[in-house]
């Protein structure tokens, strides 16, 4: 549909119509919340598009598909905002195998406003590379979505990469610091649920916890700092 409008070799393009005929498969399928995520991740990459579009024919052709899909994002939105007003909310998202669009940002922006100032994470595997990389990238999204000041993560260590992990968490520790930002590490051999709390109220489990991405083949150390540009 959106190759028509002679957009349709830009890689952002090609990914906002995925992204928005999965949108449109959840919401047939009465998936509201689902579909609303993939809505906004299809519209951010039409938005992005729009910005190098330089011929106004094509920009007001993609001003109305913006349109058009922005009112049904709209509509869900409203739809989910009176289920909560009616007691009725409860969550459950299902992310299927290779599945796109479920980004940390996407799934908790609803929930992190500047009544957030503090976090408690459970998560037994924050071990591995990539497992410390999501947590850091779930960090950076706190700093980025929230008035942050302390988090709380409580997780299990495993002997042969304990050395690694402490390492790894001291490090994305002190760049929480330079942003005001205190991080609270404790660890238990007990720890089974996986679950992320905020102070506003909302609590959130998370079957694998921050590890629900596919692990890359190849892994490297924690060595960036935080980005919140």
């Amino acid at each position: 549909m959106m190759a028509k409008s002679g957009l349709g070799s830009d890689p952002d393009m090609t990914a906002a119509a995925t992204m928005l005929k999965r949108a449109a498969e959840l919401e047939s399928e009465s998936r509201f919340q689902q579909a609303l995520v993939c809505y906004q991740e299809g519209l951010d990459l039409l938005l992005r598009v729009m910005k190098g579009i330089k011929d106004n024919n094509k920009k007001c052709n993609l001003k109305e598909k913006i349109s058009h899909y922005m009112d049904r994002a709209e509509n869900i939105k409203k739809y989910l905002d009176q289920e909560k007003e009616d007691g009725k909310y409860h969550k459950q998202i299902k992310i299927e195998e290779n599945a796109t669009g479920f980004g940390y940002e996407s799934l908790l922006k609803e929930y992190l406003n500047e009544t957030v100032t503090e976090v408690w994470i459970e998560d037994p595997y924050i071990r591995q590379t990539h497992q410390l990389y999501n947590f850091l990238r779930f960090c950076e999204i706190l700093t980025k979505s929230c008035k942050v000041k302390t988090i709380h993560l409580l997780t299990s260590t495993d002997a042969g990469s304990r050395a690694e992990q402490v390492r790894a968490l001291d490090e994305i520790k002190q760049s929480l610091r330079s942003y005001g930002v205190l991080l609270e590490i404790n660890y238990s051999s007990s720890i089974h649920d996986r679950e992320i709390r905020f102070n506003n109220g909302w609590q959130i489990k998370i079957g694998r916890g921050l590890d629900y991405f596919k692990r890359p083949q190849h892994g490297a150390g924690i060595s960036e700092d935080l980005h919140t540009s």
